[in-house]
């Protein structure tokens, strides 16, 4: 199957089945926003959820972050993974926002990349849900995903490869979803370890289905040869 008809299959089916996705993360302003995805790195969204509403209950707004040390944010935020690194992260976060921008958080990727914290994939997160631009942030999810699918080649070895592999191929308009369209299937269905290609919508163009799956459900079972011993009994 060609690449261009693994894109229709993939945008057809999500706009049709998922026409509205929306991030995991709870938030209720862009501050909050990035707050969450900082934390997120390499932790599930389902534990960041449990430790913000503690967390910004004291440290409100950009102002109030600032203010803090990493030494007071750490105990909010210690049952996330590297915590140590992520209270020194957002503490400098916060006072970076008020010291260059005003207590707001920017609007381009190119600005919210010189935040403590803050990569590419967490600016794309943030443009790309708050402003609704045309940013795929690629994390484990997509990057793994978009290879099982066939979206992109084995030579996008990198999280930016894919992303512009990504991007070339999908509509400007569906970009913010289609990240989470890629996200989400990868958390629920297309796992890291035991992909449930059983239960899975896509396998009729899926290429890892197609070459490794389906080629391992032709494989008869291996048949168990009991022998046995010159002594008459079976070996253990």
């Amino acid at each position: 199957m060609r690449q261009t008809e693994r894109y229709r299959q993939f945008i057809d089916y999500f706009t049709t089945h998922f026409p509205e996705p929306e991030t995991e993360l709870t938030y209720a302003n862009p501050y909050e926003l990035i707050v969450a995805v900082v934390l997120s790195a390499q932790c599930t969204d389902k534990r960041v959820n449990l430790v913000t509403p503690a967390l910004l209950a004291q440290f409100p707004t950009p102002a109030h972050l600032a203010a803090a040390s990493a030494e007071e944010v750490f105990p909010f935020i210690r049952s996330v993974s590297y915590p140590n690194n992520k209270a020194k992260h957002l503490a400098g976060l916060g006072r970076m926002l008020v010291d260059d921008f005003g207590g707001e958080v920017p609007a381009t990727i190119e600005e919210l990349q010189r935040l403590p914290g803050v990569g590419r994939k967490t600016a794309n997160v943030v443009v790309s849900v708050v402003h609704n631009q045309p940013a795929m942030a690629v994390d484990t999810h997509v990057f793994r995903v978009s290879h099982r699918l066939g979206l992109v080649p084995k030579t996008a070895t990198t999280p930016l490869a894919v992303e512009k592999a990504l991007v070339r191929q999908i509509p400007e308009e569906l970009i913010p979803k289609a990240h989470h369209w890629l996200i989400l299937h990868g958390r629920y269905v297309c796992v890291a370890r035991q992909p449930k290609c059983g239960s899975c919508p896509l396998t009729g163009w899926c290429k890892y289905y197609a070459e490794v799956v389906s080629k391992e459900l032709l494989v008869p079972p291996k048949k168990v040869i009991k022998t046995t011993l010159k002594s008459g009994k079976a070996p253990k």
